[in-house]
């Protein structure tokens, strides 16, 4: 990199505070009181959201922030699942000092290396390599753990020990939830700081214009290889947890499926704002929930024609109800000496 962009700071109109710390501060003190109220299985139900809002996170950045569209996120979430589950199963090693930096390191070595390949190349890759790429390694490493007895073939890996700080064994509850969620929130702080930062402007103008940040002295390919690679590794992580949290793992967890899920949380929150990933993740779980137990034959049809009336009346997400596109941008560098306008 051998310019700086310059820096620019974004403000709403007129000095008004933006509504983003407004909705993460609502959405951080629903989800911190939910167990309170809700019935165990419920919160157990919950658990599980909570740790496929971290998956989506991990695609937002890719997406939302760099325009990759991965249509194999699920490879590193899949592929974490089955490595922590084969070290507790082989090694009897079920510590969360052990369990998670593992989750995280295999999801960041599958990034680097895939991304390696599809990125890194002599010349610049389309978009459309990078997600059939993407695609291809997430149905191929499907059919490869199901026709790999080790790997327990169609049935997976079942019976998965639970995971324990020391003697204490974190069974499900509201003990996993409250874990799932301190995580969840710690790696959005991450994120948040990171899209923030001058990186994350470099991000925002690559998926606006790739040429222009290639002419700025950016190496763009480098770029997308590390917001890929983090993406990865946070997969990874969530990965990691799921399969502890749900005691088993089987190959659906590294298909195509899966990535197509995640693709929904993300298009139905709000692509590009980190907390759409979260609000279409909670949504589309707790609406599928619901329409499942009240309408069991038709449910997956009442969701696709909800789904589809969301992405065609706003195609920015939920978020775009409350979030001006100015604010979805975000606010980068320092705040000019005005105070107000926001130019640097």
């Amino acid at each position: 990199m051998t310019e700086a962009l310059p820096s620019v700071a974004l403000a709403a109109p007129g000095g008004r505070r933006m509504a983003l710390p407004v909705i993460e501060a609502a959405v951080l003190a629903i989800l911190a009181l939910a167990p309170l109220v809700l019935q165990d299985y419920l919160t157990v139900y919950a658990t599980r959201v909570l740790i496929l809002c971290l998956f989506a996170l991990s695609f937002d950045l890719v997406w939302g922030y760099a325009g990759i569209m991965s249509f194999g996120q699920s490879l590193f979430f899949g592929s974490a699942g089955y490595g922590v589950a084969l070290i507790a199963r082989d090694l009897d090693i079920a510590s969360i000092a052990v369990v998670i930096p593992a989750g995280v390191l295999i999801g960041f070595v599958g990034a680097m290396l895939l991304g390696g390949f599809l990125l890194l190349g002599r010349h610049p890759s389309s978009v459309i390599f990078v997600s059939l790429g993407t695609m291809t390694g997430a149905y191929a490493a499907d059919r490869l753990a199901r026709g790999w007895y080790y790997l327990g073939g169609q049935n997976g890996i079942p019976s998965i020990q639970s995971m324990n700080i020391g003697t204490y064994e974190l069974s499900e509850g509201p003990v996993f939830y409250y874990l799932a969620l301190a995580i969840l929130v710690a790696v959005y702080m991450l994120c948040r700081f990171l899209v923030r930062s001058q990186f994350g402007l470099a991000l925002a103008g690559l998926r606006e214009n790739e040429q222009r940040i290639a002419f700025f002295g950016y190496k763009v390919q480098h770029l997308k290889a590390i917001i890929f690679t983090l993406s990865g590794a946070i997969a990874g992580l969530a990965g990691s947890l799921y399969a502890f949290h749900e005691g088993f793992v089987w190959p659906n967890m590294l298909g195509v499926v899966m990535s197509t899920q995640v693709v929904l949380y993300v298009l139905f929150g709000g692509a590009g704002t980190l907390i759409g990933a979260v609000i279409g993740t909670v949504v589309i779980e707790a609406v599928s929930f619901w329409l499942s137990n009240s309408y069991q034959d038709i449910w997956p049809i009442i969701l696709g024609v909800l789904l589809l009336l969301v992405i065609m009346f706003r195609p920015a997400g939920l978020v775009s109800l409350v979030l001006s596109e100015r604010e979805r941008v975000g606010s980068f560098g320092r705040p000019g000496r005005g105070g107000g306008d926001g130019t640097a």
